[in-house]
């Protein structure tokens, strides 16, 4: 592959996660916002919904290396990698510009999945499932376990991520998918999985900027926890993978 500037890595990784966060909210909202047609389709819709947005999003982000999660930035970060992608070295400046690319593109995201459902989220509906479309929350309530659940679902998934490129199976996109997938099914139940958090933090601001119908709090007593867990898993992953593959 060519190489890049760190401006079309911005806008590659803009626009990647732009794609993952309107796939993967609007399923959310498919399956849990009032008369959709998806309504009641369960978790496992959701963690295929899921799935399949981060796999269009690897696609459309391909030129940066597609992280599309600050997670996956700071494991390649403490993993040693010299280059975010080629013609990207690794730097503080350019991690920022990753992040702020990352949390636009999900704010981005965000909007257009609620523009989709604008009708449903109109409809009466208990706030904290308005809410539940655009962040993570916890089904049992408990910082420090919530909290470390981010960190095994992170870890798992930055450090398979990175083992992926030493492997000659070459399924890329979709490979990452299926992760996430098992991510959500086997890890997901505690805490939602937010695994990025990019994916939560940019989407609660949303949550509390748009004028939607009925919502109340955006939770952000509890949003230290997919910012904070992904973080300290995807540097745990990336030091563990720097150790394990020599």
């Amino acid at each position: 592959m060519d190489s890049i500037s760190i401006g079309e890595a911005f806008g590659s990784e803009f626009l990647g996660t732009a794609m993952l966060i309107l796939l993967g909210a609007g399923v959310v909202a498919n399956v849990i916002l009032p008369k959709t047609k998806g309504f009641g389709g369960g978790w496992l819709l959701i963690n295929f919904g899921w799935g399949l947005a981060v796999f269009a999003g690897v696609y459309v982000s391909f030129k940066s290396g597609a992280h599309l999660n600050p997670a996956v930035t700071l494991g390649l970060w403490s993993s040693g990698a010299e280059e975010f992608a080629p013609g990207v070295p690794v730097s503080v400046v350019n991690g920022f510009l990753y992040v702020v690319a990352q949390v636009g593109g999900a704010m981005l995201g965000a909007v257009l999945a609620y523009l989709a459902y604008k009708k449903h989220f109109d409809e009466q509906a208990d706030p904290g499932v308005k809410l539940g479309v655009f962040s993570t929350g916890p089904e049992l309530r408990a910082y420090s376990w919530n909290f470390l659940t981010e960190v095994i679902g992170t870890f798992v998934l930055v450090f398979v991520v990175l083992l992926f490129g030493n492997t000659p199976a070459e399924i890329g996109p979709l490979a990452v998918a299926l992760l996430v997938v098992g991510i959500g099914a086997s890890l997901g139940g505690p805490t939602g999985y937010a695994i990025n958090p990019a994916r939560d933090f940019g989407p609660r601001l949303v949550h509390a900027l748009l004028p939607i119908r009925g919502k109340g709090s955006s939770d952000w007593a509890y949003s230290w926890v997919p910012v904070a867990g992904p973080a300290v898993g995807g540097i745990l992953a990336g030091l563990v993978a720097r150790w394990y593959l020599g």
